[in-house]
Formats: C-alpha cells, sequence, structure tokens
C-alpha cells in the first residue's frame, strides 16, 4: 500500500488479524506434538498436511471438530485420538507477538480497535480465556467460524465493514498474509501487509497515533 494512504485522520477504525499479528503462532509446535502422540517423525507429518476444504470449512463452522479430526486421521496417516490431536492444535499458541499489547493500548486511545481472524471453535475457546486482557482493547472481535465467512472472501470483507459501519476506505486492515492484504485492498480497505511488530508501529506513526 503506497505510504501516503497513511496520514493522520485517514482511518476511523482499525482492524486486525489475530495470528502473528497479535497472537505469535508456531505451526511445528501443533506437528511435534502430533509427532509425539502418534511416535512418528515430525517430519512425515508436516510433509502430509494440507488446508484442504475440510479445513477451510472447520474454519466457516460447517465442518465439525470430530470431522476435522477425522479427515486429518487419514490425511496424515496418524491414529491419534481426538483429545490427543486436540492436545496439539492448541499447541500453536506462542504468546502475545511482541511489544503489541502497548501498541494496541495506545492506539486503542484514538480509534476503535476490531479484529478479523480465520480460526476456528477450538481455538477461539483456547485463546480466548488465556489473552484476555490482550483481546480486551477490541470492541469486537470477528471469527470466520462464528461468521460463516473467511478471508480472503469479499463476502467476508463486506461482512466485517457492515458491522463496523464506518466506509471501507476508512478502515485499516494489519495481516501477515498477502492474499488477505490483497483481498482487503480489492474490498476497499486500506490494507498493510505485517512482517513484524515494527510494521504496525510504523502504520500508526503514519496515521499520527
Amino acid at each position: 500500500m503506497p505510504s501516503s494512504a497513511l496520514h493522520p485522520g485517514a482511518a476511523d477504525a482499525l482492524l486486525f488479524d489475530l495470528g502473528r499479528v497479535v497472537i505469535d503462532i508456531d505451526f511445528v509446535q501443533v506437528v511435534s506434538r502430533w509427532a509425539a502422540h502418534a511416535g512418528c517423525p515430525s517430519e512425515q507429518i508436516a510433509a502430509r498436511f494440507v488446508r484442504d476444504e475440510i479445513y477451510h470449512g472447520h474454519e466457516r463452522g460447517t465442518v465439525s471438530d470430530a470431522a476435522f479430526f477425522a479427515n486429518l486421521r487419514q490425511q496424515l496417516g496418524i491414529y491419534i485420538t481426538d483429545a490427543q490431536f486436540l492436545d496439539g492444535w492448541n499447541a500453536i499458541f506462542v504468546g502475545a507477538m511482541p511489544g503489541i499489547a502497548a501498541l494496541l493500548a495506545r492506539a486503542a486511545e484514538k480509534l476503535p480497535l476490531y479484529a478479523f481472524s480465520n480460526t476456528n471453535q477450538p481455538h477461539i475457546d483456547h485463546f480466548s480465556p488465556v489473552y484476555a486482557d490482550l483481546l480486551g482493547h477490541f470492541r469486537e472481535i470477528f471469527l470466520s467460524s462464528s461468521i460463516g465467512l473467511r478471508k480472503p472472501d469479499a463476502e467476508a470483507y463486506d461482512h466485517v465493514v457492515r458491522a463496523i459501519g464506518v466506509p471501507a476506505k476508512r478502515i485499516v486492515f494489519f495481516d501477515d498474509l498477502a492474499e488477505n492484504v490483497e483481498g482487503a485492498q480489492a474490498s476497499g480497505l486500506n490494507a498493510v501487509l505485517v512482517r513484524s511488530t515494527a510494521d504496525v508501529a510504523a502504520a500508526l506513526e503514519a496515521l499520527g497515533i
């Protein structure tokens, strides 16, 4: 996004992805935990894991946890229990992204903050209490499995923009995936690709926050 798009007074709301923008995640930890439960090399699991339509359906809330784990059992060729899959699945969360808590607190004094994440119910159940203080900066959190829509689909951004209630061009969106940033831009939002918290800090500074 051209830096000129961000300037003091350019935004009426800020919208944040959660994974790798607010909460750090590490899929290696998931694979390692599953491998330990299955007694097989983690490399074998990593090579077989695919974000297929069952995965996407789980994120939209249309595929149950049991069906998702059953699909993983076949996809990965490991025959561990649902409880063991869940244990590994929730091992993905590392902690708050370095420095993000202070930035969110500062930004919330100036503008309303919202979050929009592609996620699933087991992850929601896990991170909501663990990161309650961090998530408390957001007026509303839009979760794909709750709204039935996921990034980068245009319908997902349109839903969130309507719910926030300000024009898309007045929302600055932060995400760590290029495809989600591009989808947001196609829907009229100002979008920032986040590679580290420094990118969030730079955007906020450009906005005069």
